[in-house]
């Protein structure tokens, strides 16, 4: 007899997550939309994915329309990643599905996209949520082929023209920033799925390729401009650059909460699901508005 799965990590077949996809810039990018309620919009870090966030949907959808989308270039989105254009893209989703105030949570790189958004958004956000943000200074966000401590673009680059994209994912998924702290199979499971998923487009291109397309006006970036009530979240045990990064945004930005979640690094929502899940469940039903 089949064994039922009922860990959501694991709800590959679930009929309130059906793929769907939209057109944004001439790119076909896969989203996924479900429950009813205030919207909340997920955008995921570098290399991974919608899927991450299947835990966190499962627990939001009975209160909330959850609406999260694979960024241009990332899981099975066309295209090349472009932090520049994320921002755009995601408002291009917010647009398709006439979305009225909506609530933004940005992982990792994706915090990035989520600040850029609530800087140029024309309509309401009702609040953010900010999960392991890395720094903010001017040439972290403007230089797409700048690399740092965390992310040494240079070398993986190398590493992916001399020995192949599949080399690449496996000294991936041993970074710090990948490793699990849960023995959870699941969640490992999940992870490792998403990362073999990553096309790695981005690595594909010189160093000048990526800079060539990088915004001059870049910098626009001012957390001190946003009065929007903020979660900056980080695991316990995420990297020390990343815990400074979080602490200083949460500083800069007026109305800011901060949370560790406890026994986790830098992939709280896999490591930790249920004190994760619980924290934003907990901000969004404060912050997030009601659908116009």
């Amino acid at each position: 007899m089949p064994i039922a799965i009922a860990d959501p990590l694991l709800a590959t077949v679930d009929p309130h997550a059906t793929d769907r996809y939209f057109t944004a810039d001439g790119l076909r990018l896969r989203y996924r939309d479900e429950g009813s309620g205030p919207a909340v919009l997920l955008v995921h870090g570098w290399t991974l994915d919608l899927e991450m966030w299947n835990s966190l949907a499962a627990a939001l959808r009975e209160e909330f329309r959850v609406v999260r989308l694979d960024r241009r270039g990332f899981g099975l989105s066309s295209g090349r990643p472009n932090l520049e254009r994320d921002a755009a893209d995601l408002d291009a989703l917010w647009r398709h599905l006439g979305l009225g105030p909506v609530a933004l949570l940005g992982m990792s790189q994706g915090a990035r996209a989520v600040l850029a958004l609530a800087m140029a958004a024309d309509r309401k956000i009702s609040c953010l949520v900010l999960d392991g943000p890395p720094e903010l200074d001017r040439r972290a966000i403007c230089d797409p082929s700048a690399g740092n401590d965390d992310l040494p673009l240079a070398q993986y680059r190398e590493l992916v023209r001399t020995r192949g994209i599949d080399a690449f994912r496996r000294e991936w998924a041993r970074h710090p920033l990948m490793q699990l702290r849960t023995g959870d199979r699941s969640a490992r499971e999940l992870l490792t799925a998403i990362i073999k998923r990553y096309p790695g487009n981005d690595l594909l291109e010189s160093a000048a390729e990526a800079a060539a397309g990088a915004d001059p006006d870049c910098a626009r970036v001012r957390p001190e401009s946003i009065a929007t009530p903020a979660l900056v979240i980080t695991g316990e045990h995420d990297r020390e650059s990343r815990v400074k990064a979080a602490d200083l945004l949460a500083r800069r930005l007026p109305s800011a909460e901060r949370a560790v979640i406890p026994d986790a690094g830098h992939l709280p929502n896999l490591d930790n699901p249920v004190a994760y899940n619980q924290r934003v469940r907990a901000f969004l039903k404060r912050h997030a508005s009601a659908p116009i």
